[in-house]
């Protein structure tokens, strides 16, 4: 009777365990939300993830900070790039005549430079993009950015050059948040905010990554989808017949499982 009865406590022992952690499983999973994040490139889905790490996380370390120099770099460089490129397209002229040997250095300089491992920004390179910058032509161009594609945050970078060339420079908070880099793939973050436990998903908005969203829709609390305000009259990358930002709307709702 004694083997009876503690082989009858060791099971109630047991089950009572196994209900404690699916009781506890099912509490975690009522404050876990699963938000998908949707819309067309450069619609500012990876700037939402970025600013939840922001404002509901530490934020990005020294280091992680460090590792966005060289996208920093890039990002300004390609912006610069953009630029003087379409000024060829839409017939604008430098009005300083010394500019226009300044955009061959440029590019000279700009190509033999490692963009994606650039520890430090050239001298050389900050000072010719610094006068180029300021040229009243390349200033009308820029003005006109809604006719060819360019980084949002060109201006914020071309005006920071003095900052941002200057020997240990770390990037801000806000330089981060900034950073424009294509996301391929699905980047998952998490975060908490009032006892909720949220999991973030950030997938490509191209064409080519838009058939990788449909096994996010599983589970999923609540779809955001992201387009750009600033972009209502711009075309798109992949077609410049198509108006930018509503584009993957239709595929979106075309998916069987909505």
């Amino acid at each position: 009777m004694g083997c009876i009865n503690s082989v009858d406590q060791n099971a109630k022992a047991r089950s009572r365990a196994i209900d404690e952690q699916l009781k506890a499983d099912y509490d975690r999973q009522q404050r876990e939300v699963k938000l998908l994040l949707l819309g067309a490139g450069e619609s500012g889905k990876s700037t939402i993830v970025k600013q939840m790490k922001i404002i509901h996380e530490t934020g990005y370390s020294d280091e992680e900070r460090k590792a966005y120099r060289p996208v920093v770099y890039s990002n300004t460089i390609q912006s610069m790039m953009a630029i003087i490129r379409a000024m060829g397209q839409l017939k604008i002229e430098f009005r300083n005549g010394a500019r226009s040997d300044d955009a061959r250095t440029f590019f000279q300089l700009a190509q033999s430079s490692d963009e994606e491992d650039l520890g430090e920004l050239p001298p050389e390179l900050a000072a010719v993009m610094k006068r180029l910058w300021s040229d009243p032509g390349v200033q009308e161009c820029f003005m006109r950015s809604r006719e060819y594609q360019l980084n949002d945050s060109a201006p914020y970078y071309l005006n920071a050059l003095d900052r941002i060339s200057q020997p240990g420079y770390i990037p801000t908070q806000d330089d981060v948040l900034r950073t424009r880099v294509k996301t391929t793939g699905i980047v998952e973050t998490h975060f908490t905010y009032k006892d909720l436990h949220f999991k973030m998903f950030d997938v490509g908005g191209q064409r080519s990554e838009r058939k990788k969203w449909i096994h996010c829709f599983e589970g999923v609390t609540a779809i955001i989808f992201c387009a750009a305000l600033s972009e209502y009259d711009m075309v798109l990358a992949e077609d410049d017949e198509m108006v930018f930002p509503l584009s993957p709307k239709s595929t979106f709702l075309n998916f069987r499982i909505v």
